[in-house]
């Protein structure tokens, strides 16, 4: 319960920042020597689809807690037999480090307004995503080859449950790459593919997020890491 916690407290803390950086407190009919359009500002396409995003974010990130939660309470009974975790997922995790790193290429080349740069950090962040969801298969087979079927354990269907939701959520963000990527080779200008690159890029970085403390739950490192925050707190 203690993982369940940090993690829904990581979320709230990143919602809290996000929600900050939109301005949905801001009052810009009470500032002075401001004069702005309520209609213009209400329809203020980039403000709501990252509000958008965040919401999705939001939603996506409890039903992985939920997940945590299960897996930690489920993880205490006596049938709960540890699954090896297959050294690939090493291999897998700095892979989307690295799709995670080329797609914050591709926006701050968008911010730059280069072209060439935005290119090269979609096609290597989409590479990248695909070789990772490759990788994950191959972990499946492993884990198959050995043994370990989905059926067979608790702790068997938890890793291929987790493991599938979260490459789901990717393909999805594959899809939306895709789209953005076709508009360049269409030939769109950097300004209008500016605000789908930076969500691309949001939406990568929370997906590393949760697979490094999903790895962290399936590795034991997050009790681990749990045990060392009771320590210091008491």
């Amino acid at each position: 319960m203690s993982a369940i916690v940090l993690f829904m407290a990581g979320i709230a803390a990143i919602a809290g920042w996000w929600l900050s950086q939109q301005r949905l407190t801001a009052k810009p009919w009470l500032e002075e020597g401001v004069i702005v359009d309520l209609r213009e500002e209400a329809g203020s396409s980039p403000q709501a689809a990252k509000i958008g995003l965040g919401v999705f974010l939001a939603v996506v990130g409890s039903l992985f807690a939920l997940f945590i939660s299960a897996y930690s309470m489920r993880m205490n009974m006596v049938d709960w037999r540890t699954l090896p975790v297959p050294a690939l997922l090493w291999f897998n995790t700095g892979v989307l480090v690295l799709s995670s790193v080329a797609l914050q290429w591709a926006y701050m080349a968008a911010r730059r307004d280069d072209m060439d740069g935005v290119v090269l950090g979609l096609i290597g962040g989409g590479a990248s995503a695909v070789t990772f969801l490759v990788g994950q298969l191959l972990a499946w087979r492993q884990l198959n080859a050995a043994g370990y079927f989905v059926a067979s354990n608790p702790a068997n269907s938890f890793f291929y449950l987790i493991t599938a939701v979260h490459g789901l959520h990717l393909m999805g963000g594959l899809v939306a790459l895709g789209r953005t990527t076709a508009k360049v080779w269409h030939g769109a200008e950097v300004a209008q593919v500016r605000l789908s690159v930076e969500l691309c890029a949001i939406y990568w970085h929370f997906l590393l997020l949760v697979w490094l403390v999903l790895l962290g739950l399936l590795t034991g490192w997050t009790d681990n890491f749990v045990d060392i925050c009771r320590q210091l707190l008491s």
